[in-house]
């Protein structure tokens, strides 16, 4: 059986409840949630860091939280680890915009795998906004974002994990890349 297929079948027992399917399904998915990471993390430049071991072990968290919430296959669960992994990242960046005011957490560096969130959470923080108000106007079109951006997958892969066609997910990411470098443009010569 192609890991592809154990993947789908474990989502499967865990959508039927089964015990012990999550903590099964963790080794076949690690590599590729670190991979995902790592490509968020490589986007940034180097500073105070938050590791790719991190962010996979937060989003690890949250999808616990979550087993057995009916990821119908491999891509669906990719896109519901790049929508964890981005509110970890997201909740970094706020913490390091706090800290830069005056809040009272040290940052750590937590693997050689590092993204300078602290140095970046302002537009981070500024993307997270303009997300949520595109999710005000197309909520596929942010689906969109997060299966590209924040997990890495192929269009294919997004279109499987969206259950939609290709060509839409190609439309989606053209306009959702457009809305977003127009809204943030717009903040940046507004500043």
């Amino acid at each position: 059986m192609s890991e592809n297929k154990d993947i789908t079948r474990i989502l499967e027992l865990l959508s039927d409840g089964e015990e012990g399917a999550f903590e099964r399904l963790v080794p076949l998915v690690y590599d590729d949630l670190r991979r995902i990471a790592r490509g968020h993390l490589r986007r940034g430049p180097s500073g105070r860091t938050l590791g790719a071991t991190g962010v996979v072990h937060e989003a690890y968290l949250k999808l616990a939280g979550q087993a057995g919430a009916g990821w119908q296959n491999r891509s669906h669960f990719f896109a519901v680890a790049a929508r964890a992994m981005r509110q970890v990242i997201i909740a970094y960046a706020r913490r390091g915009s706090a800290a830069k005011r005056g809040g009272k957490e040290v940052p750590v560096t937590l693997d050689e795998e590092r993204i300078a969130v602290e140095q970046q959470a302002d537009s981070l923080l500024d993307l997270e906004r303009a997300l949520e108000r595109l999710a005000e106007r197309d909520e596929r079109l942010v689906r969109t974002v997060e299966c590209r951006y924040f997990a890495g997958l192929s269009e294919e892969e997004t279109a499987e994990a969206l259950g939609t066609s290709l060509r839409t997910v190609q439309r989606d990411w053209a306009r959702a890349r457009a809305w977003l470098r127009e809204e943030l443009s717009q903040r940046d010569s507004g500043r």
